[in-house]
């Protein structure tokens, strides 16, 4: 794929850690304290060139410019970074007291939202340099910090749906019976790879009884002809997430198969048909489950309705019951309702999901209709 999308400036990073900070200080906290990770990609553009023990804090205060601390010996790294010049960089050199370097970035009795992927020693460190601090994780305090994407973030998004897309019409073609899991997982693999993405994350073949573990992890099991086949798969394509799931058949499925196929279809419907601004996150999963539940399959219905989409292939907010937050246009989240029996089969159809002003707008393209492989 020969298009690429424009890349995000220094005005992009600059507006969303303001954002941050503004949003921080709303929840009554003193800021932000952001380690390697994807919050920190998303907010600065700065992903460290490896993961070690050294201390890296990207530190947003309202009304202060934001502050990023790094390891001398990747200071270069950082300050190249596309959002770099959003942000004032300091150093500490090996030898020195990291924490000690970030004590004058922080109030003494602070209370700070800190990245759920904060390293404990990084937290234990910050505690003991400043003992009267306290940290809540950000999925706690700030849990729609990224949920909300501008339009060029949908639209990296499309792309990745799209990639995906052009991956499962591809694996239509290959053969499945006679081979092993671990074999076409492969294959989506590579076709991922070749239509751009950067990061494959999950490769779900699930075949006749193992696709009634939703997560199962592609094995040595040799697919049958006869199978149900769930196909889940996604990366990352250009920094965002694909995240799409079909349901195949190895020739022909029997009239319950059909059945239950068009069961899951109608339920998945159902659901995006429910999204617009305003609806609670809850309700996309009411919806669905109601379908399912009304035909008698609710108790194989085993997992929420879909899950936040963005930097990472799952994020908030999340299609649950109990999560009453309203959807806002430019969340972008997946449906993907299931039926799964035990030892027998399971069924999932999955799209990405954008909010608009009006409803939803699909991010995936292809047939939900039950296809026939070989």
């Amino acid at each position: 794929m020969t298009d690429f999308p424009a890349p995000f400036t220094e005005q992009d990073y600059a507006a969303r850690m303001t954002r941050a900070a503004r949003d921080a200080a709303q929840t009554g906290l003193a800021g932000l304290l952001v380690t390697p990770g994807p919050d920190l990609v998303w907010l600065c553009g700065y992903r460290p060139p490896a993961v070690t023990e050294r201390l890296t804090l990207l530190v947003l205060t309202p009304g202060s410019e934001p502050r990023l601390l790094v390891p001398a010996l990747e200071r270069p790294d950082a300050e190249a970074a596309p959002g770099a010049g959003a942000v004032r960089i300091s150093d500490w050199r090996d030898g020195q007291d990291p924490y000690a370097a970030a004590t004058g970035l922080l109030l003494p009795n602070g209370r700070y939202g800190v990245s759920d992927v904060t390293w404990a020693l990084h937290l234990l460190g910050l505690q003991e340099a400043l003992p009267l601090t306290t940290y809540r994780p950000l999925s706690v305090v700030l849990p729609m910090l990224r949920a909300v994407k501008d339009e060029h973030e949908v639209a990296r998004l499309a792309a990745a749906g799209a990639a995906a897309d052009a991956a499962y019409e591809e694996i239509l073609s290959v053969r499945f019976s006679g081979r092993r899991e671990k074999d076409v997982a492969a294959d989506l693999a590579d076709l991922l790879r070749r239509h751009g993405h950067s990061q494959v994350d999950f490769t779900v073949v699930g075949s006749g009884p193992n696709g009634a573990n939703p997560h199962h992890e592609a094995g040595e099991r040799v697919i049958e002809r006869g199978d149900t086949v769930v196909l889940d798969f996604g990366g990352l394509k250009d920094g965002y997430g694909s995240d799409t799931t079909r349901t195949v058949h190895v020739g022909d499925p029997t009239e319950e198969e059909r059945r239950v196929h068009d069961l899951v279809r109608t339920a998945q419907q159902a659901a995006f048909e429910a999204v617009a601004p305003g609806v609670a996150c809850q309700e996309i999963d009411r919806r669905a489950r109601r379908v399912i539940e009304d035909a008698g399959y609710g108790e194989y219905f085993v997992h929420r309705t879909g899950h936040g989409i963005g930097v990472t292939t799952h994020e908030p907010p999340y299609m649950i019951e109990g999560e009453e937050t309203p959807l806002v246009p430019g969340m972008c989240f997946s449906i993907e309702p299931g039926v799964y029996l035990p030892d027998r089969f399971g069924v999932r159809i999955e799209d990405i999901v954008t909010c608009t002003a009006d409803g939803g707008r699909r991010l995936n393209g292809t047939d939900h209709a039950m296809a026939i492989v070989d």
